[in-house]
């Protein structure tokens, strides 16, 4: 912080210098606020080395800003590339591959698996993982940040505790990421979480997926793929109860087509082992039995309990989650929160986002940066993958009411012209008002997942259906759907 020297200007006191190190010579007729340099050990300490710890640390040391990054864990990369998107996309491949194999016979393959290695899979994978885990090692240090492994605590607003070490900067980072729930039933123990899913080191025969988010779906379908029988349980009638009803009812029909079997209207209340597996049991008596291995995907929580938060005055709700204002500001001015801590957006990608325009903002000098929060798409990698970005029709209807109109199409796509097992494409693009100005694009089907990207950066400009019928569509493929429909 700059020591800054004040003269009387006209009808106020002016900056007339300002060093870290010494004063002018000339004498300063009205000094208004002298403020004391801090020997902070950093500019930025960061509390969290996944997505958006790294990526604030990165941005922040590229700016010229001395970082200090502390992670508890002993990777670099959080859930994200240890225990999340990566090794969950990788699962995903496999996934598909195993629908190519199935599929392979509609092209004139005579194709004849011969089994599937589980273990030798993971083995990659995990190997893949470490060469990225040491690639941010590597990018880290070309930048300048220093990486502390151990477990953070505040001390005060400037100062972090690791172990009996401390360290002071002159702003907080607080991106310490999220963890599953387990609930909270006698036999609990006898579940996983998804994180115990990418410790699986062999693959389980009959298994049990409890949850209805985006990571039970995504688990569900890539083991049925790959050769598990699997059972989703939920609570209600569908899944993904978020999402847009109609990728609901498509993903309830394409997962079911593919042999998982939903247990609706169901939730654990207690496991127990017996001689054929784990046993559930809801409340209401209803028992399903035989399993393998239980996964637990019922949401996460923030990582925010031990970091000494309530002792330095750093607000939460009463979910342990950190609000922040629309720089990521806490109600403590030094003091940030980025990614899943925040509950907003809960995305790899927004935490990246987030944390590169702060230090953007503060230490390069760009006023004002800061991420926007609407309009965020996002892809369930489920089978056949889902796209969505903007407003689901309920949403739209309650804010705009009969300025709602929507186009729908459901087609099978060329691909599956020629396969046994057809999986059909689903789209949905919701307009609002007399331009039709386009507020939620949703689609499943195969390649959702990479068409949506485009469609997004136009609905931030602001497209509107014509500008849509206006393009030229590419064919034959299933994204020109989207500029055709009627």
């Amino acid at each position: 912080m700059a020591l800054q020297f004040w003269e009387a200007g006209a009808g106020a006191c002016q900056p007339v210098y300002s060093s870290p190190r010494s004063a002018p010579s000339r004498a300063v007729s009205c000094i208004q606020t002298i403020a004391m340099p801090h020997d902070y050990d950093y500019d930025l300490i960061s509390i969290g080395a996944g997505s958006g710890g790294i990526a604030t640390s990165n941005r922040a040391a590229m700016h010229g800003a001395r970082c200090l990054l502390i992670e508890r864990d002993d990777r670099l990369g959080g859930t994200c590339v240890n225990r999340g998107c990566v090794p969950k996309k990788v699962m995903w491949y496999a996934a598909s591959v195993a629908h190519g194999l199935r599929d392979a016979s509609g092209y004139g393959y005579d194709v004849t698996v011969g089994g599937f290695d589980w273990n030798a899979l993971v083995e990659k994978r995990e190997a893949y993982i470490r060469r990225i885990n040491g690639s941010y090692d590597n990018y880290l240090g070309s930048n300048g940040v220093t990486v502390v492994y151990g477990e953070a605590v505040l001390a005060d607003a400037h100062t972090v505790r690791v172990g009996d070490k401390s360290y002071s900067a002159e702003r907080i980072v607080i991106a310490p990421g999220g963890t599953p729930v387990v609930p909270d039933i006698p036999g609990a123990e006898l579940g996983i979480t998804s994180d115990g899913f990418f410790e699986l080191e062999q693959q389980p025969k009959r298994v049990a997926v409890l949850g209805a988010g985006y990571i039970a779906v995504e688990l569900a379908g890539m083991m049925q793929a790959m050769g598990c029988d699997v059972t989703l349980g939920i609570r209600r009638e569908r899944a993904l109860r978020e999402f847009d009803p109609m990728l609901q009812e498509r993903l309830f029909e394409a997962m079911s087509s593919d042999g998982v079997t939903f247990e609706t209207g169901f939730s654990a209340a207690r496991l127990e082992r017996d001689d054929s597996g784990i046993r559930i049991a809801d409340a209401s008596g209803r028992t399903l039995s035989g399993f393998d291995v239980v996964v637990f995907a019922i949401g996460r929580k923030p990582r925010t309990a031990e970091l000494g938060l309530e002792s330095v005055g750093v607000a939460m709700n009463e979910r342990g989650y950190i609000p922040v204002d629309e720089f990521q500001k806490t109600n403590i001015d030094n003091i940030f929160a980025i990614g899943d801590v925040t509950g907003q957006a809960e995305l790899t990608p927004v935490a990246i986002g987030a944390g590169r325009r702060l230090a953007d903002r503060i230490w390069g000098g760009m006023e004002g940066r800061r991420l926007d929060y609407d309009l965020i798409a996002t892809a369930v990698f489920t089978h056949p993958p889902i796209g969505t970005v903007g407003l689901t029709e309920p949403q739209a209807r309650e804010l705009h009411g009969d300025a709602v109109k929507v186009y729908e199409t459901s087609f099978t796509p060329m691909y599956h012209a020629f396969t046994n097992h057809v999986v059909k494409t689903s789209m949905k693009l919701v307009t609002v008002g007399e331009s039709e100005r386009v507020v939620g694009c949703h689609i499943i089907g195969l390649a959702a997942d990479e068409m949506l990207q485009g469609f997004a950066v136009a609905m931030r400009m602001g497209a509107t259906k014509a500008d849509f019928d206006d393009t030229v569509a590419i064919h034959p493929t299933s994204a020109e759907e989207l500029v055709t429909m009627r």
